[in-house]
């Protein structure tokens, strides 16, 4: 790949100075030629190439966001304070400090992007220069662009179905310009948006198998995670009916499970961002080290294991194919092993990533076909007519990863089950905050398991979406760049 240097001044939003190797020079909204920045499919082709990149930083995908979903969901564990990150599990954050504004800044950072290139292929659609490429490129560009707002109000606005008039976040569809300080919109605002543009970019999209970026069943896949979220069990059923019947995916088998962590773009694979050993490869600093036994390899430090919630949950079945991907945490003594910590994102115990090589190059599955089955059985279990044998039956087909298990019937299944299954399949997905709180369920967190005992001020043990920290305050560097937004920080910040 040829190299890029990268100097993208964000106005306005964030003002953000930021450089990598293998991307684009962006130029701002204000420049006199941005206009004519991007002419080309390849112009959108190399652009959508860095939005890829930058979604697989560490400040997103590439760890923060993943590690935000578990930590604060129950399913992570911390042993001891003072090795980093603690306030993801701690709740340790205000306006200035621990507000883990790198969250905001690198997700506004993409839509700027993302705005200019929707922008610039609208004007060549206009011009009659459009393709049947460029029309891609924008429903990718679209699609991007909803994923990151879903994740945005999620982090920033109270959930949907708790309040949707609060405030959510910033909707910024265009190159801001200079003087713009834009305002927090509601959280029913932005929802609305998100669905407005995945709807908008689905025609757009190919059903190919993009490897390492989004299609058409990636689009479908973030419409039923969105529905769900807003209660919409109809539209989030039929969604991920379509992506299962069209059958572009396979469910791993149990014997192939285990390996597929070894395999880049397997059979559920679909949204996966793509690490590679030479390109945006962090090292010790990846997320698979942040979930290795303290001292297993040079760099790991123990960071986030498994809770005793969670590995009593898989428990349930001593032969579930999910314990195979688990290694020794740093409390294990002979006799009393724990399994706690996830080999996931190392490319499992040979730890040579997902291609071979370094074990931190391994890719991100951002999207399984495993998800898409748990998101159908819930919708078909809640929508406003419950079909009860098809919720048994979508469940069923991921609890086959624990044979040990009665399978699920009509007259069993509940959204416990299915939450329980949930947690056990996508453990450090990053899913389990978020489904706890939408569905308003208490958190409780493994605090006795930290060695030695400390006490936690920032939180109780048990929490839930009452609790002012369940999402995050608008930090104070965005604050100073734009002062009005001052007035809309979240209570109790």
């Amino acid at each position: 790949m040829k190299k890029f240097k990268i100097i993208f001044a964000i106005i306005g939003i964030v003002l953000l100075t930021w450089s990598c190797e293998d991307f684009l020079d962006v130029k701002p909204s204000n420049s006199a030629d941005s206009g004519t920045s991007i002419t080309t499919a390849n112009d959108a082709k190399v652009i959508i190439n860095g939005i890829m990149r930058n979604m697989a930083s560490s400040s997103y995908y590439g760890r923060n966001f993943i590690l935000y979903g578990d930590t604060k969901g129950g399913d992570f564990a911390i042993r001891s304070q003072g090795r980093g990150y603690d306030g993801l599990y701690t709740f340790n954050h205000s306006q200035t400090s621990g507000n883990y504004g790198s969250f905001w800044a690198q997700m506004y950072h993409c839509i700027l992007q993302l705005n200019t290139l929707i922008k610039n292929i609208q004007v060549m659609e206009d011009e009659g220069n459009g393709s049947d490429l460029l029309s891609e490129y924008k429903g990718q560009a679209l699609t991007a662009r909803a994923l990151i707002y879903f994740d945005l109000v999620r982090l920033y606005g109270k959930p949907y179905n708790m309040d949707k008039t609060a405030y959510g976040v910033p909707l910024i569809l265009e190159p801001l310009d200079a003087k713009d300080q834009p305002l927090r919109a509601t959280v029913d605002a932005v929802y609305q948006q998100i669905v407005t543009d995945l709807q908008a970019g689905e025609p757009l999209l190919s059903k190919s198998n993009r490897k390492g970026f989004l299609n058409y069943y990636a689009n479908l896949a973030i419409q039923s995670r969105v529905y769900l979220h807003m209660d919409n069990f109809g539209a989030a059923l039929t969604a991920a009916e379509t992506i299962i019947n069209d059958g572009a995916y396979d469910l791993y088998t149990n014997d192939k499970w285990e390996n597929s962590w070894a395999n880049e773009f397997g059979s559920e694979s679909i949204f996966e961002l793509a690490m590679y050993e030479n390109e945006a490869n962090l090292g010790s600093s990846s997320l698979g080290y942040y979930l290795l036994k303290l001292r297993k390899v040079t760099g790991a430090s123990g960071w986030f294991m498994a809770s005793d919630y969670y590995l009593d949950r898989l428990g349930e079945d001593a032969s579930d194919i999910r314990w195979a991907i688990m290694d020794e945490d740093e409390t294990s003594e002979a006799g009393s092993e724990r399994f706690g910590s996830c080999m996931k994102y190392v490319g499992g115990h040979e730890m040579k990533g997902d291609k071979g090589g370094a074990a931190s190059a391994t890719n991100i599955k951002v999207i399984r076909l495993s998800e898409i089955y748990l998101i159908a059985a819930e919708a078909a279990l809640r929508k406003s007519s419950p079909d009860m044998t098809k919720a048994a039956n979508y469940l069923n087909e991921i609890r086959k990863r624990a044979p040990g298990l009665v399978p699920a019937t009509a007259a069993t299944v509940s959204l416990e089950m299915i939450m329980d299954e949930k947690s056990k399949e996508l453990f450090a997905e990053g899913h389990r905050y978020w489904d706890m709180l939408r569905l308003g369920w208490e958190i409780e967190f493994n605090d006795d398991f930290i060695d030695p005992v400390v006490s936690i001020p920032h939180r109780e043990k048990t929490i839930d979406r009452s609790f002012y920290k369940t999402i995050l305050p608008i930090p104070q560097d965005e604050i100073d760049a734009n002062p009005p937004i001052g007035e809309q920080q979240n209570p109790g910040y």
